[in-house]
């Protein structure tokens, strides 16, 4: 499969065509390789339009609702970001191209390692990730100027609040009656 026409095609097809404009957003998505954030029997997939599932429970985003929680959040190079819940490390790969630093958090231990191994193939070298529970996201380098909710919540924890900086941004998608 060509992974980077199937990337162009998303940009293109998916992000382009939903009001994601943001030259910088579209650029980050352009050069991060979804594919590797995938289990090597989904990667096939990498680039449709749905949340992939990655773990027991665990999906993920699809690329347009992550671009435009990117883009509402407006991360720029001297901004401070923490990615909830991070995964496999996609969304803080995506942020890595867009903000100065970025923390990501994950509470599976076997995720976390592959998102940090993630980054290390990228050559990220502005973020890490850390295990720890994403209710309580990382205070240990708060306050963020944005922080991203990797997932659907009802509820935004207090703690998570506590950590947006003034002036900050925190972008997620909001589960109400089981949607979001």
């Amino acid at each position: 499969m060509n992974f980077a026409a199937a990337r162009r095609n998303m940009v293109d097809s998916q992000l382009r065509t939903n009001r994601v404009n943001d030259p910088a957003v579209l650029e980050a998505f352009s050069s991060v390789p979804r594919e590797i954030f995938v289990p090597a029997e989904r990667q096939a997939l990498a680039y449709v339009d749905d949340d992939l599932p990655i773990a027991p429970g665990r999906f993920l985003m699809e690329p347009m609702v992550l671009a435009r929680l990117v883009q509402l959040a407006e991360p720029e190079a001297s901004d401070r970001a923490l990615d909830v819940a991070c995964a496999t490390g996609y969304a803080t790969a995506i942020l890595s191209r867009l903000a100065g630093r970025v923390v990501g958090v994950e509470d599976q231990p076997a995720l976390a390692h592959r998102a940090r191994d993630n980054l290390v193939a990228l050559g990220v070298a502005n973020a890490v990730v850390c295990d720890g529970d994403p209710t309580l996201g990382w205070p240990q380098e708060a306050p963020y100027d944005v922080i991203l909710i990797d997932g659907m919540v009802e509820i935004v924890p207090q703690a998570l609040i506590d950590q947006l900086g003034e002036g900050g941004r925190m972008v997620y998608v909001q589960r109400r009656d089981g949607v979001g």
